[in-house]
């Protein structure tokens, strides 16, 4: 664990912990010294090259050859070096050009390639007949203008210029050291400051950049909506309401199942209040270093006290604000000093006026309760699965800007998505919109809208799965049986369609059953029909072919799961009584369907509960047998026509069960 009065160090690439320095000192030394190598290299190449052109450099005996033969002009002597130009139409003169192409054709041959030319031929232009420039380093000649002269040869002298050569050797080099080091002066104190800046926070401010969202693109949930306008009211016209004295909660908990739109009301809120917005997800502030975390919402109350008033958004609270307490280690520990930070923050000593925290999560039961008391998070705003009207309202939303037929219910749609959430349903509508746009389709029909539904209920369609013909013919009566028996089913939800194709993960055929209504409360009969149902499919197997198979594992335990909950938590059961025998983990997400029960029971008890969740399976199977038994004419029939078909809607089947028991009643 890290000293709290030593700041943490940079995070490094290698697992196993810092760098250790190598030969030149590691990390950014390392750097320092390899730029000044480099620097030292280009300066000594400057120098070395600076004086050097286009020119063809020849030895000083050949200069002197040259000079005695006539065959140079326009001889510059300078400090160092000699230059001139080769007459071309003098036996020596020729004899250079020779010896000079002798050296290009060479150099061309030994590196394979036709422009490997001296630049010296191209600027001088000795292929072209011109006269060659050519230099030569000067030595202690005392007869070298008498030879000039004798040879009448016009020569000029050439002065010394010390300060290009400084210039260009030496002060040029050392400006770019200056601009070089002045670059890593600035990566430098850029580590330092995110070195400073470790503990700063990661909240994003959304004042300058507008979300562009308005409660009017929020559907489904009224209550909520309503609950956040009156923040968003407080924010505009405080002076009405402290006219009565009243206060605005601190803090607001947005409670409720991922995709019910949280996030987005947030947003809305953003939107709406015109006020700046503080954005951060509750991971944010959770980090290996212990005081990281704590330091990061200090820093974020400091920022939001200078914009207040304000809003604060923390997405994902239970990521910081789990019970303290709970697990040992040192994690958790530097998450327990970020909860407790956070809560001085809300509610300490100095009081954050016109500072409003928003948040949202989606497991409220593994929250601190020092997080859910009045002072802090005051009001609970559930955003729930939204009812028959929010899911129309939902459709509506997501179906602007899409192509709709005339033709399309949109309620008629909501009503086959019970206990989808507001992404469930956008889901639906952009799946109904790709596959209308697979079909070259000009609009959106019911017909896309339903196969969405399908899509997302039971996942895609699998025709690449091939079934043998008693593999399809088993499916076939194992899914009629759950039809006919729901149909016969007092308490069992309608059929709304029945399908032989593979879907999803592991589904090789299925029965779609639809509310009439959105069901809160379930009888004893409900929940008995229900289990019916789903031994049905077994049931059908048995009769038909006296064999069952491994297609009712699923429905196997969903009926298990059902019946031990009517009978542990339900109060269902006349042995058991009224005592509820099983709870939800507290640190379980009640929000997620299944989520798993604590036994809270003796072994006696336990005992008592199995024997009666077999007692009322194996009463269930009993009956779905005897409907099965008692309509084998009705199943063979059903099932002998989705065979025909490999898919049945509701309109299809309960004319053809009506059919079967009228002929049998007359």
């Amino acid at each position: 664990m890290k000293n709290k009065s030593t700041p943490p160090p940079l995070p490094s690439d290698d697992p196993g912990g810092p760098r250790k320095p190598g030969k030149w000192g590691g990390g950014l030394q390392g750097w320092i010294v390899l730029y000044v190598l480099i620097l030292f290299a280009f300066m000594w190449f400057w120098r070395a090259s600076s004086g050097s052109g286009a020119l063809h450099t020849i030895p000083y005996s050949q200069f002197k050859a040259l000079v005695r033969d006539d065959a140079v002009t326009n001889v510059v002597i300078g400090a160092n070096t000699i230059t001139g130009q080769v007459i071309t139409n003098t036996p020596a003169g020729n004899e250079f050009i020779s010896s000079m192409s002798t050296n290009v054709t060479t150099a061309a041959r030994e590196s394979q390639s036709s422009n490997a030319v001296p630049a010296f031929m191209n600027s001088a232009g000795a292929a072209s007949g011109q006269s060659p420039d050519f230099q030569t380093y000067k030595v202690e000649d005392p007869n070298l203008v008498h030879d000039l002269e004798q040879s009448h040869i016009s020569y000029t002298g050439q002065a010394s210029n010390p300060l290009g050569g400084l210039l260009l050797a030496w002060v040029l080099p050392i400006v770019i050291l200056i601009f070089l080091w002045r670059f890593l002066a600035r990566r430098m104190a850029g580590l330092g400051q995110s070195v400073l800046g470790f503990g700063s926070s990661r909240a994003k401010l959304m004042a300058e950049q507008p979300t562009r969202v308005t409660f009017d693109d929020v559907a489904g949930c009224d209550e909520a909506k309503h609950d956040l306008q009156e923040v968003v009211a407080f924010l505009k016209e405080p002076r009405r309401y402290n006219a009565l004295g009243a206060t605005i909660p601190k803090g607001i908990l947005l409670i409720g199942p991922p995709g019910t739109g949280k996030t987005l009301l947030a947003r809305a809120v953003a939107g709406e209040a015109k006020v700046p917005f503080f954005f951060i997800s509750g991971s944010d502030f959770v980090e290996m270093f212990v005081g990281v975390g704590a330091a990061r919402v200090r820093d974020l109350f400091e920022r939001a006290k200078s914009k207040a008033p304000c809003i604060v958004f923390i997405d994902e609270l239970d990521a910081v604000g789990r019970q303290r307490g709970v697990r040992i280690g040192s994690v958790n520990d530097e998450r327990e000093q970020t909860l407790n930070q956070l809560l001085v923050g809300m509610d300490g000593f100095e009081a954050n006026a016109g500072i409003i925290i928003l948040a949202a999560t989606n497991r409220p039961e593994v929250l601190d309760p020092a997080l859910l008391r009045p002072g802090r998070f005051d009001r609970h705003v559930v955003v729930d699965v939204p009812d028959l009207e929010g899911r129309t309202a939902i459709l509506k939303l997501h179906g602007r800007g899409k192509r709709l037929a005339a033709n399309v219910e949109l309620r008629k749609v909501a009503a086959q998505t019970p206990g989808l959430a507001g992404a469930d349903l956008a889901n639906v509508m952009n799946e109904a919109a790709l596959a209308a746009t697979t079909n070259d389709a000009l609009e959106i029909t019911q017909f896309d809208l339903e196969n969405a539904v399908e899509r997302v209920v039971a996942g895609p369609e699998r025709r690449s799965r091939r079934l043998s013909d008693e593999e399809k013919t088993r499916v076939a009566y194992h899914e009629t049986g759950h039809a006919l028996v729901a149909f016969y089913s007092k308490n069992a939800d309608p059929v709304h369609k029945i399908s032989i194709i593979p879907r999803g993960r592991a589904a090789l055929g299925y029965t779609l059953q639809l509310p009439l209504r959105d069901q809160y409360l379930l009888s004893r009969s409900a929940l008995l029909d229900r289990i019916r149902v789903q031994l049905a499919g077994r049931a059908a197997e048995e009769v038909v072919f006296n064999e069952i198979s491994t297609g009712a594992e699923n429905d196997l335990q969903q009926a298990t799961a059902l019946a031990r909950q009517m009978v542990a938590m339900f109060g269902m059961s006349e042995r058991v009584g009224l005592a509820c025998c099983a709870r939800r983990d507290g640190h379980m997400d009640s929000f997620l369907p299944g989520a798993p029960a604590q036994r809270d029971c003796s072994e006696e008890t336990a005992r008592e509960i199995d024997e009666e969740v077999k007692k009322i399976l194996n009463g269930a199977y009993v009956e779905a047998r005897t409907i099965l038994q008692r309509n084998r004419h009705t199943l063979e029939l059903v099932a002998q026509e989705l065979l025909q078909r490999e898919m049945m809607d509701a309109v299809t089947f309960k004319q053809m069960v009506q059919n079967v028991d009228a002929a049998e009643a007359a």
